[in-house]
């Protein structure tokens, strides 16, 4: 446990970086939905939900950044991402299982950051003088 309290922020931070690359989707939100879910759209209300999706997407990485710099962030940080993140993985295995295939790696990532997240928290809370 004392391996993954020293070294959570790098983890933080490298899936920080990568959540933080859909902030693109509010410049490019069609190649955004392409490159996410293999799916391209056409409309108004479909360019303002994906570019604000990706806007949200986008501030759980910067919140993730943040919380790997700032230690006394960090259990607030990293829940709130896996507990974003655990919403997006849920909605994808209950109402989208045809984007399974091309959400496959997000879902992976994510999935891994969530187990971090939780052993994070147990590993803080059984060692709390630790961090």
């Amino acid at each position: 446990m004392n391996f993954i309290i020293k070294n959570i922020r790098w983890a933080m931070l490298a899936s920080g970086v990568l959540t933080a690359t859909m902030l693109y989707g509010l410049f490019a939100p069609q190649e955004a939905m392409e490159s996410m879910f293999g799916v391209s759209f056409h409309g108004t209300l479909e360019t303002l939900i994906i570019r604000s999706w990706s806007s949200l997407v986008g501030l759980i990485g910067i919140i993730l950044i943040y919380g790997a710099f700032r230690e006394k962030s960090r259990v607030f940080c990293i829940s709130i991402a896996a507990l974003s993140k655990a919403i997006f993985i849920t909605l994808i295995l209950v109402y989208g299982q045809g984007f399974l295939k091309s959400a496959a790696p997000a879902i992976i990532i994510d999935g891994l950051l969530i187990l971090l997240a939780l052993l994070y928290i147990m590993a803080i809370r059984i060692k709390p003088s630790a961090t």
